[in-house]
């Protein structure tokens, strides 16, 4: 397969030049909220073009492991296959990212070696084996007012004009599909001390909002709490890992600056 890099030219993609026979899967494991976690080993053919998803698809089909023990079947979550949901976030060798667009080429390519670790995130509540409760970004999102309270259904009229620039921006912001990526990634993000970058950026996007300015002032002040903006250490892990490419330290600043100035001047306007 080849794609065009930035100058126009044809880049090949790196494939893999001598192939395992076999792949091996660590899948890290937990039968319930309160049982201890542990790790089972299994083995698959190797096939071309494997997404995650696709080996545990294989693996679910004949949940045995390599050295011949019977089990249950892995438990983990999935939903729209193309990278649009989030819900299938894991940490496969080390790194967050989606299931779904995760290859075992580019992962076998990465690591150098034959063997997949497939883990929970750690930044959220561990239902059972890969699957988690990432309930608590819903919880951040209402807690920063995230959407646009609508006057009625009749029809308002045409709405305001927004520059290409505003609407460029926000669309960047709109695309979020609340994964936790950037959370699992952020060092902040631990114990309910840090509502996290993907809340903020959501504040950033209705802010800029015509509608959405209405209710500015709630979303600046739940961001001054004490889990709140002024917890981030900067360390810019969540726009490295963030798998839309949102810009995640442009709405921290952005959003950082609209905090600091409604907290000196903000009494004044009540």
């Amino acid at each position: 397969m080849s794609a065009a890099n930035g100058n126009g030219a044809v880049a090949e993609k790196e494939t893999l030049d001598n192939p395992p026979q076999v792949i091996k899967v660590n899948i890290k494991r937990r039968e319930n909220l309160d049982s201890q976690q542990y790790t089972e080993t299994f083995e698959i053919p190797y096939r071309r073009n494997l997404n995650i998803i696709s080996v545990l698809m294989d693996i679910r089909k004949h949940p045995v492991t390599a050295d011949g023990k019977e089990t249950t079947p892995p438990v983990w979550d999935m939903n729209c296959l193309e990278q649009v949901c989030g819900i299938c976030t894991m940490v496969i060798n080390g790194r967050v990212r989606q299931s779904c667009s995760a290859l075992v080429d580019d992962i076998l390519i990465e690591s150098g070696g034959n063997t997949i670790d497939l883990q929970p995130m750690t930044k959220f509540p561990n239902v059972r084996d890969l699957k988690v409760d990432r309930n608590p970004m819903f919880d951040h999102l209402k807690k920063v007012h995230a959407w646009i309270e609508l006057d009625g259904s009749y029809d308002l009229g045409p709405g305001p004009k927004t520059s290409q620039e505003v609407q460029s921006e926000r669309y960047a912001y709109s695309r979020c599909m609340t994964c936790g990526c950037c959370l699992e990634a952020c060092p902040q993000y631990h114990d309910d001390n840090y509502i996290g970058p993907q809340a903020i950026a959501q504040v950033r996007l209705f802010n800029m909002h015509p509608t959405g300015k209405n209710t500015r002032d709630d979303r600046l002040e739940a961001l001054m709490d004490d889990d709140g903006i002024a917890n981030c250490g900067n360390s810019q892990n969540c726009v490295q890992v963030c798998p839309m490419g949102l810009p995640l330290t442009r709405a921290i600043y952005e959003t950082n600056r609209e905090v600091t100035v409604h907290g000196l001047f903000g009494w004044l306007r009540k």
